[in-house]
């Protein structure tokens, strides 16, 4: 049974649809990446299948129940979602902020069982920040907090993690770091991972599935072989690009050189 998927998903803000008709299968234990232009409706689109905004039309449906319908702290032990430049409180510490992600397995304001904190250290050390455990969050570099925030939604225990371009504003040794975990989480605890991407060249280097969509829909998708060419480069992105082997992986990478006429 398909564990996460949409059924003719409709999706708007103030009165204007920006998705309609969306249906989408979240590959299980896999990495996909949801790529597109700026405004293309990807991070709408995670934050519906995340249950951050609700459809005006269709469902989503998780483990074979609407997920809309379902109870939030059900969900949240199902799913976790680090949503685009998160914000932790002044003064937090990442030990505080990993606590966080506990919260769907309490009743109230209870503080954190012997249960709780063995689990906000294992999401502290399996994400490298035990020297950091300590220290506000606010302190932190940009890899640094990204790595607490990952942290906290770890510390959920879910099964399935959404990011919303987890990169953004890091610099290329703290966006390699990111990806270098998240690929680390899908392949040693069988993480089903989503996450938009900016970067072509990132999608196709980490995730086994990508979908690339163009206004609110999915113009390709499949393996990054299927979906990194230069007719599907040229619709989504408006761009002409060469499409070379990673000497490494074998994976596609792209080259863009050019805008398309019709730009």
């Amino acid at each position: 049974m398909k564990r996460l998927y949409t059924e003719e998903l409709a999706i708007g803000y103030a009165n204007r649809l920006v998705v309609q008709n969306l249906n989408l299968t979240i590959m299980e234990e896999k990495i996909t990446a949801l790529v597109g232009s700026n405004g293309s409706g990807k991070s709408t689109i995670l934050k519906a299948i995340a249950r951050m905004i609700k459809p005006e039309q269709g469902k989503v449906f998780l483990d074979g129940k609407s997920i809309h319908e379902q109870p939030t702290k059900q969900v949240a032990k199902q799913l976790a979602i680090l949503p685009q430049n998160p914000v932790a409180p002044d003064g937090l510490t990442v030990a505080e902020l990993v606590g966080y992600g506990r919260f769907p397995y309490h009743k109230g304001f209870g503080s954190l069982t012997k249960e709780d904190k063995q689990q906000v250290e294992w999401a502290i050390h399996v994400t490298g920040m035990e020297q950091f455990s300590d220290r506000p969050v606010d302190q932190l570099s940009g890899g640094q907090r990204q790595r607490a925030w990952i942290a906290m939604a770890l510390a959920q225990e879910t099964k399935i993690l959404f990011l919303d371009e987890p990169t953004t504003y890091l610099d290329m040794a703290h966006q390699l770091e990111v990806l270098q975990l998240l690929q680390q989480l899908n392949r040693e605890e069988k993480r089903t991972i989503v996450m938009v991407v900016h970067d072509l060249n990132h999608a196709t280097r980490y995730a086994e599935h990508m979908v690339a969509i163009k206004q609110g829909a999915i113009i390709s998708e499949g393996t990054p072989q299927t979906v990194m060419n230069k007719e599907v480069l040229r619709e989504v992105f408006g761009i002409e690009a060469d499409i070379i082997a990673d000497p490494r992986t074998g994976v596609p990478l792209c080259i863009p050189h050019g805008l398309t006429a019709s730009h």
